[in-house]
């Protein structure tokens, strides 16, 4: 083998061990909740079930499905939908602030988080017990006769 052909031999297994150690650290963040903006750019995301639509504008609920004073967490898409008030949505990312865990609960005004039992307003989105100390960043929605949507 010549020298040249040692160096592009290095430079190719170089390359490779770079690219998998990014896609690693890159898993770990998307893990942890870092991995999104959480900020109502979710953008590409299909759905299933959808056919073909994409998360934006996607019908998330049927308004009859989010009960008063609760909601309900939506796994696939990474959002909490609540009710507060009677005819009044509001939507949140339902990954947690306090170490990225999936909220699974809503009742009686709460969102809750099994990880750490840190709770959130459904209203706002709030922290009301720790150990989470950020709000669920909101996510813009539109209700659209019985569908709820992403804005």
């Amino acid at each position: 083998m010549s020298a040249t052909q040692g160096h592009r031999s290095l430079l190719g297994r170089r390359t490779v061990v770079a690219a998998v150690g990014a896609a690693g650290a890159a898993a770990a963040l998307t893990a942890c909740g870092g991995g999104s903006d959480d900020k109502g750019g979710a953008g590409t995301v299909e759905q299933p079930g959808s056919g073909g639509e994409k998360q934006g504008g996607a019908v998330l609920a049927a308004t009859a499905d989010i009960p008063e004073g609760g909601g309900v967490v939506l796994a696939a898409q990474k959002i909490v939908v609540t009710q507060p008030k009677p005819g009044e949505f509001k939507a949140f990312s339902s990954t947690c602030t306090h170490q990225g865990c999936a909220v699974k609960d809503v009742s009686a005004g709460t969102i809750t988080c099994p990880c750490h039992n840190s709770t959130f307003d459904a209203a706002t989105g709030s922290p009301t017990g720790g150990p989470a100390t950020q709000p669920l960043p909101a996510r813009e929605i539109t209700v659209e006769g019985g569908s709820i949507r992403l804005a």
